[in-house]
């Protein structure tokens, strides 16, 4: 099974305070990846340097077998082939289609590309027909999927969550996971985050977990 990311040695500072500390850790290609810790265990610093949007200070990470430089041209491709996704993520005043459509405009998609792209993303986190709604109107649970929708527009090779499944209802929830673990099969790398172990338990993936930014090897699993 090829490795989408290997982090060997990986440091990552805060000021003094040492924040990540992994020895060595492989992310598969096209398989669904919990990250699981208490809070400030680093998960989010953990998915924010597989983004590519946080330097670290020592040690060497690896996307699909190359070794990631910080600088350059390079750095710019690799973030576009990498989707990270907040817990609250924002939206943009106007309608959903609106924002389905902002990040492939300004990659360059002409329209037909774009209507086809929003309509087969809306159409995968069930939300058929909601184009043409103003996002203010829409519940929290229909903010979160439109926000997943956007990711996937985009057709990342890896989509990163930061506890996509905190806050929201039931059926939200049983929705989000649905289209989760649909992910893999569909040729997507996953990489989730949560601090509450049960809220993924209708998920299969491997565990990576965290304890104070380095890995807890007796709860981790492949």
């Amino acid at each position: 099974m090829n490795s989408q990311f290997t982090l060997m040695g990986v440091r990552k500072y805060y000021g003094e305070r040492l924040a990540l500390d992994i020895d060595y850790l492989e992310i598969s290609q096209r398989q669904l990846h919990i990250v699981t810790g208490a809070n400030g265990s680093g998960k989010s610093t953990l998915l924010n340097v597989l983004a590519f949007l946080m330097r670290v200070e020592a040690g060497e990470l690896q996307f699909d077998g190359k070794r990631v430089e910080w600088n350059g041209e390079g750095l710019q491709r690799l973030r576009m082939r990498v989707t990270l996704l907040h817990q609250s993520p924002y939206l943009f005043a106007g309608t959903v289609d609106y924002n389905l459509a902002y990040g492939l405009r300004l990659r360059g998609y002409d329209g037909h590309i774009i209507a086809s792209r929003v309509s087969e993303s809306l159409a995968t986190v069930g939300l058929d027909g909601f184009g043409s709604r103003n996002v203010k109107h829409l519940s929290g649970g229909e903010r979160r999927r439109v926000a997943l929708a956007r990711a996937l527009a985009l057709r990342p090779e890896v989509v990163l969550l930061d506890e996509p499944l905190a806050n929201v209802d039931r059926a939200t929830t049983r929705e989000l996971e649905r289209v989760i673990a649909s992910l893999p099969d569909a040729g997507t790398t996953v990489v989730l985050s949560t601090h509450h172990v049960h809220q993924t338990e209708h998920l299969e993936g491997s565990i990576i977990a965290l304890e104070e930014g380095r890995l807890d090897t007796a709860n981790c699993r492949s």
